[in-house]
């Protein structure tokens, strides 16, 4: 709508029934405009799924059909502690002021009524009793953007191109634009979040693929040993983590840790974990050194709320002698094959990155033929059935001993498969974490 016109008042000497015929006639012109208006916006809005493009090409069709100086579209939330936070603001200008945004007081006006609001002296307005506008806002109008019942959003356009202000009319033809515009605003926003929502999952796939690398592949081959480990995350990355890294001479470190948290920013530590305790291990220093190290790089790279349990040990496949330190984890289970109640491994000190420095402590054990080490995380112990029971250290203990005579893989399967049978149709809850050294 190009021009604005208002209805006609009569030639001097017509009757009244022509009067009546030309206030009809222009009745009539005024809705095939408005008509081919909205015909257009809505093809205009409806070749585009961009959010700012729609929400410009609507400000600006408004501005025109109202013949207004400035249009903002403000999307809201429907968080309950404050139901009026905005999301998405555009706007547009074809004033020299600067842009105006609706107050608060405004907000939360058309968040309770969910009606138009013509406002032609705003600050006289008892409505708005003490609210600063600015000095320039001579006139406004808002339509709420309504969907399904629920306010998503306030179209409003600021000062009318006429001294007159904005009529009832512009009122009842801004409620159109925005009761037509409202949906396809929604869609594109919804269109937006499921867009970032693939691009987020994309990301969480491929840090779960790099998460995957940095475990080991396979073990590796030790003379006289069977090694084994797996990790299975709850989500689609997790905070556990095991290795084997080849320490100086025929020596190999093993590690289990577990990162506090879950998600990204548990892998995020993990990594930094295990870049830290190789980067130590190359050192060939002692179990107790190499996570006295890591505890001080891992506190001054962190936050005080985040820290992770390790058992980390070197294993002398020459002496069959492991050499450990236990960083706060759950105590490894060392079985004999004579049969005898399995050892646990306390030995180390608190979990890594509370204190910048820690006095750790390491011990040194025997590992005779058909000796198990079982390494694992709290994702095992505390899984959880139907009835809230966890699977907990005994029934652990128990399977451990009734399969001592198989292979380290199948023996961390046989656990895993125990643990999800028990589980049932229980959720993983946390990480599964195994580590399985066993001398032949």
């Amino acid at each position: 709508m190009k021009t604005e016109q208002h209805p006609p008042s009569g030639a001097p000497g017509s009757d009244a029934a022509f009067q009546i015929l030309q206030t009809e006639n222009w009745r009539l012109k005024r809705a095939v405009e408005e008509l081919s208006f909205l015909n257009d916006l809505a093809r205009a809005i409806g070749a585009s799924t961009n959010l700012y493009e729609i929400m410009q090409t609507i400000i600006r069709r408004s501005l025109q059909g109202v013949h207004a100086e400035q249009g903002v579209i403000t999307l809201v939330g429907a968080q309950a502690g404050d139901p009026t936070k905005t999301l998405v603001r555009d706007m547009v200008t074809s004033s020299e002021h600067q842009p105006f945004r609706p107050n608060q007081s405004l907000l939360g006006w058309m968040y309770r009524n969910k009606t138009t609001l013509l406002l032609n002296d705003p600050g006289g307005d008892e409505r708005f009793r003490g609210v600063n506008w600015d000095a320039s806002v001579v006139s406004l109008l808002c339509a709420p953007l309504i969907v399904k019942s629920e306010l998503k959003g306030i179209l409003t356009v600021y000062n009318k191109k006429n001294a007159e202000g904005f009529s009832e009319e512009d009122q009842r033809f801004l409620a159109i634009i925005a009761a037509q515009s409202a949906q396809v605003i929604e869609n594109a926003r919804l269109c937006e979040e499921e867009q970032t929502l693939l691009r987020m999952q994309e990301q969480v796939r491929l840090a779960a693929r790099i998460q995957l690398d940095l475990l080991p592949q396979t073990a590796p081959t030790l003379a006289g040993y069977d090694l084994a480990g797996r990790s299975i995350p709850a989500q689609s990355v997790g905070g556990d983590y095991f290795d084997f890294i080849p320490a100086d001479g025929e020596r190999l470190a093993v590690c289990l840790g577990d990162v506090s948290g879950k998600g990204l920013p548990a892998s995020l530590l993990m990594a930094n974990l295990q870049a830290t305790i190789r980067g130590q291990t190359l050192l060939g220093d002692s179990a107790s050194a190499c996570l006295r190290r890591s505890n001080t790089l891992l506190f001054q790279s962190t936050d005080d709320e985040k820290f992770a349990t390790v058992f980390y040990a070197i294993l002398d496949p020459h002496w069959h002698q492991l050499r450990y330190c236990n960083a706060g984890h759950n105590d490894p289970f060392l079985f004999s094959a004579t049969g005898a109640a399995p050892a646990r491994l306390t030995t180390g000190g608190l979990v890594l990155g509370i204190l910048p420095s820690f006095p750790f402590q390491e011990e040194a054990i025997a590992l005779n033929p058909g000796d198990v080490l079982l390494i694992y995380s709290d994702g095992i112990t505390e899984a959880v059935n139907a009835g809230n029971e966890d699977f907990g250290e005994s029934r652990l203990i128990t399977l451990v001993q009734q399969n001592l005579a198989l292979p380290a893989g199948a023996l961390i399967e046989k656990i895993i498969a125990a643990v999800t049978a028990f589980a049932g149709n229980v959720p993983q809850r946390d990480d599964i974490t195994l580590v399985v050294v066993k001398r032949k």
